[in-house]
């Protein structure tokens, strides 16, 4: 632990400040447990003394009870402190993750071939731009009804948005994915398990008055399924399908054009149930169908290990997908596949069931399909000189054309 915090440029001191923790928690539990004890031989004693014994135990059993409503409170106070400080610290981090921060990333490969627009004599336009020209993106009236960063999909927009979740669907069922529609709205337990009221609190939307959370991914309510639960059958593979809601608090100023950054979009997440010890392979499962999506959309893309600090609360190692995007002439992520061992598990007390009897499983979580980004990349990297977009072959049979042509 006191490694994985240094790989994270986190403090190593809150391990000391566990144990120490964890030390006062364990004596506050046997002296309450002991205490209880005694109360309940006293209570076996008294039934059957007489006289001034029956009395004198009387009496002691009066003030054991007021010693034992003390022990409780202070052996429930110490736990709390102790899973308090033991949830603020993120999960370990695997042998061979970067250290360092958001930009200690390892490039592991790339894919495609990003376009020469210069010889093919024309410069590419943003896919904003684009999507005005295709009557696709409507971001003057979202900010009107909503807000900055947010945004209306229309005629060709809406379809494309369409035909990718239905063909990102097809395609995890295909790969085994049971397809779930999850609920968008969670309570604290959920979000807290997962691990978004830790660093990324800031980030989260919450109903004070219902006291639910609004989700950013449908990671959430797909981690929190099998909540309380012993699960048997596994692996279990579930593809799910949801809004996500995002404050971006930290991306002040970033991304303000267009609908790269937004509040609000539409995501297909894959998530797995599974033994710890086949988690490393799920994994790199993940990764793989995420490179064949994007493969099929014929983006120009490549494959990062994340660095440990850029790793967030509750994964142990991430692999992000970034895509071409011309105009910016950058690598820009557009799906995300984290390993997060059992610190999910643990958090939200799911279990499996293994031949060898019930223990914690692992949990695993992998971006399919962010829409909106890949709406971007879709209409950067596919455009034509005239503002038509081509439409990749995998995508056509979901919507019913090879072009997108400007609005007549």
């Amino acid at each position: 632990m006191r490694a994985s915090q240094r790989s994270r440029g986190e403090s190593e001191a809150v391990v000391d400040e566990l144990l120490v923790l964890d030390e006062k928690r364990r004596s506050a539990i046997a002296a309450f447990e002991s205490l209880r004890a005694e109360q309940k031989e006293l209570g076996k004693l008294v039934g059957r003394a007489k006289g001034d014994e029956r009395t004198q135990l009387l009496e002691r059993t009066k003030l054991l009870s007021t010693q034992v409503k003390e022990h409780e409170a202070a052996s429930k106070e110490a736990d709390a402190a102790f899973t308090d400080l033991l949830r603020s610290i993120g999960n370990v981090i695997q042998h061979g993750v970067p250290a360092g921060g958001e930009e200690d990333y390892v490039v592991l490969e790339a894919i495609g071939t990003p376009r020469d627009f210069e010889a093919e004599g024309f410069t590419p336009r943003d896919h904003l731009e684009l999507g005005e020209i295709l009557g696709a993106i409507d971001m003057e009236r979202g900010a009107k009804v909503s807000g900055s960063r947010f945004y209306y999909l229309t005629g060709q927009g809406a379809e494309l948005e369409l035909a990718l979740i239905n063909l990102a669907m097809r395609k995890a069922m295909e790969w085994g994915f049971t397809p779930i529609i999850p609920p968008a709205l969670v309570k604290p337990a959920a979000m807290e398990g997962t691990g978004f009221l830790g660093q990324a609190a800031d980030d989260v939307y919450r109903l004070e008055r219902d006291d639910m959370y609004l989700v950013g991914t449908a990671e959430v309510p797909l981690a929190a399924y099998h909540m309380d639960e012993i699960v048997e059958g596994l692996p279990k593979h579930y593809a799910g399908y949801s809004p996500s809601y995002r404050r971006e608090a930290g991306s002040y100023g970033k991304d303000t054009r267009g609908i790269f950054r937004v509040h609000w979009f539409d995501k297909v997440e894959m998530f797995v149930y599974c033994d710890p010890k086949d988690a490393e392979t799920e994994h790199h499962r993940l990764l793989a169908f995420e490179r064949e999506f994007l493969e099929a959309l014929e983006i120009p893309f490549r494959v990062i290990d994340v660095a440990a600090g850029d790793l967030g609360l509750s994964a142990s190692r991430k692999f992000d997908c970034e895509a071409w995007l011309p105009t910016q002439e950058a690598y820009r992520e557009v799906t995300s596949t984290s390993n997060c061992t059992d610190f999910q598990a643990r958090r939200l007390n799911i279990r499996g069931r293994f031949e060898d009897g019930t223990s914690t499983l692992a949990t695993l979580n992998g971006t399919l399909c962010a829409v909106t980004r890949i709406i971007v990349m879709l209409l950067e990297n596919h455009q034509q000189a005239d503002g038509s977009v081509h439409v990749p072959l995998a995508l056509r049979p979901y919507l019913g054309r090879d072009m997108l042509v400007p609005r007549g």
